[in-house]
C-alpha cells in the first residue's frame, strides 16, 4: 500500500470538503483520502497524469474525478480550511528563489554599444 502523505488530523480537516460523501445525491467515489493521495502524489512529483502509479487506480479515473473537483472549487474550499491554521514554518522567500527578467530590472530599453 502506499506510504500516506495526509495524517489524519490533516484528513479530517480536509474531509468534509470532499465531493461525493455517502449523504450526497448520486454515485459516490470509492476512497476519498485515496484520492487526495494520488492527486498529492502528483504534485509532489510532477508527473504527467498517466504516470500515476496503478494503486491509486487508472489514471484517467482519477484525473477526471480531479477535474471534476477542480469546477466544484473543493480544493480552494479545503485551501481555505487548512490555511485559516497555518503555522507558517516553511514560509519564506529571498532573492535565490524569485528570479526576475532582466528586462524587468529597471533598465532602459533597447540595445546600445556600450564602452
Amino acid at each position: 500500500m502506499t506510504r500516506r502523505v495526509l495524517t489524519d488530523a490533516q484528513w479530517a480537516i480536509i474531509e468534509p470538503f470532499c465531493l461525493g460523501k455517502a449523504t450526497d445525491p448520486g454515485q459516490t467515489g470509492r476512497d476519498p483520502r485515496l484520492f487526495m493521495e494520488a492527486v498529492l502524489w502528483i504534485v509532489r512529483t510532477g508527473a504527467q497524469w498517466w504516470e500515476l502509479p496503478n494503486e491509486f487506480g487508472r489514471w484517467n479515473s482519477v484525473f477526471k474525478r480531479f477535474r471534476r473537483w477542480v469546477k466544484a472549487d473543493a480544493f480552494y474550499s479545503m485551501f481555505r480550511a487548512l490555511a485559516a491554521d497555518a503555522d507558517l514554518e516553511y514560509a519564506m522567500i529571498d532573492g535565490s528563489i524569485v528570479k526576475v527578467h532582466r528586462s524587468g530590472l529597471g533598465a532602459k530599453g533597447g540595445l546600445k554599444a556600450r564602452p
